[in-house]
């Protein structure tokens, strides 16, 4: 259930009255599962002998379909077809209650995932502050698993991340990004199903003007059950903090352009069946051969995705995957995923879920099947996941 307060204003100016009407809802979603993984390891070093395996694990995981969330959002009509708007989100751990990470490592954050303020009106929208990357929302709109936490487009970029040296304790990648703060967002209006988002973010680094600055475009086109998107991201200085932060200092911005991703993706769907098709390339630039000197892969990537699902009728649907990513420089680091599962909603709101998938992790590769849960580098790996989601 949403919670709304609404509130109307009256100001009188001059011979006319003017109307504003605001409202803010408060909403979030609990999404709780069990998950069993025959490989697992401590963290997300790409090095089987730093970071070796650690066997099975079997634990009460967050985030089956998405993170367990809490936020409010309000908007306020200020007339002739234009609002204001704000958004506060956060991601917690429902097991055990605690704020999930921000940009800065070990730091948890309240509202972790969005923090803005903007309008909205014949133009488009416009949003300021920290918020999803505009190719986040590329990813759900072209993959038929929709960029889970289980198993999807979303977990195949992360090795991208894992494997090019992103220790996974903050929101800081190493190509691409899921969350950009300080950052404008643009979403153009539709026209013929074609839409653009611009981003750009500014870093604020005294003496660089191009110093942790981060830019991005989407194009995308949705009609006719057809949903494709192009997205350009680019970043300078992506991810200062290393995996031995706060022992070894942020690496200082130098406004040097290391974090470039592209992706091209498509999904059409046809009377309850979907398909879906993408391909995406990551690169750094600014370190050429990666964590090759410490055993792994080299910073420049390939990842190629198929989906295929079926829903047989407004509750229950089935969805399929298979996620190749490869190393660019050194052919022995590759690694494909094979993922199915279902869903059954028992209600608007409540929705149960069962996922199970397989991959094969060659070289250094260490792809992850369920966000937040490692893999061991170079090991086959299976896992199967089951949970519920509540939105309120």
């Amino acid at each position: 259930m949403k919670l709304r307060v609404t509130g109307v204003a009256a100001l009188l100016a001059f011979t006319g009255v003017a109307h504003a009407q605001s409202s803010v809802t408060i909403y979030g979603s609990v999404d709780s599962g069990l998950l069993w993984q025959n490989t697992s390891a401590a963290n997300f070093l790409p090095n089987a002998k730093l970071n070796p395996n650690t066997g099975h694990v079997f634990r009460f995981k967050d985030g089956g379909i998405y993170s367990s969330l809490f936020g409010m959002k309000g908007t306020e009509d200020i007339g002739a077809g234009y609002k204001i708007n704000f958004r506060l989100q956060g991601s917690f751990d429902s097991g055990t209650g605690k704020f999930a990470l921000s940009d800065t490592p070990g730091t948890p954050a309240i509202f972790n995932q969005i923090a803005t303020v903007g309008a909205s009106g014949p133009f488009g929208r416009l949003d300021a502050g920290r918020q999803l990357a505009p190719m986040a929302y590329a990813f759900a709109d072209t993959d038929v698993r929709n960029a889970q936490f289980f198993g999807s487009v979303l977990t195949a970029w992360l090795t991208m991340n894992t494997a090019s040296g992103w220790p996974g304790t903050s929101t800081n990648g190493q190509i691409g990004a899921l969350y950009d703060s300080n950052a404008l967002v643009y979403n153009s209006p539709t026209f013929y199903g074609v839409s653009v988002a611009l981003e750009y973010a500014p870093g604020g680094v005294p003496g660089q003007i191009q110093g942790g600055t981060r830019e991005s475009a989407v194009l995308k086109y949705s009609n006719y059950g057809l949903n494709a998107a192009a997205v350009y991201y680019n970043g300078h200085d992506a991810n200062p903090f290393g995996p031995k932060f706060p022992t070894t200092p942020a690496t200082p911005a130098t406004g040097l352009n290391n974090n470039r991703f592209t992706y091209f993706g498509a999904k059409y769907t046809w009377r309850g069946f979907s398909v879906s098709g993408s391909f995406g390339n990551g690169r750094n630039p600014a370190n050429e051969n990666g964590n090759a000197a410490i055993g792994g892969a080299s910073g420049d990537f390939d990842m190629w995705t198929a989906g295929l699902g079926y829903r047989f009728s407004p509750a229950f649907g089935v969805t399929s995957g298979v996620y190749y990513v490869k190393d660019e420089k050194h052919s022995q680091n590759q690694s494909t995923a094979y993922v199915i599962g279902a869903d059954y909603s028992l209600s608007k709101a409540t929705v149960l879920y069962a996922q199970a998938g397989y991959v094969s992790n060659r070289g250094a590769m260490n792809q992850e099947l369920v966000y937040g849960q490692p893999t061991a580098v170079g090991k086959n790996t299976a896992a199967g996941m089951i949970g519920i989601r509540h939105n309120f």
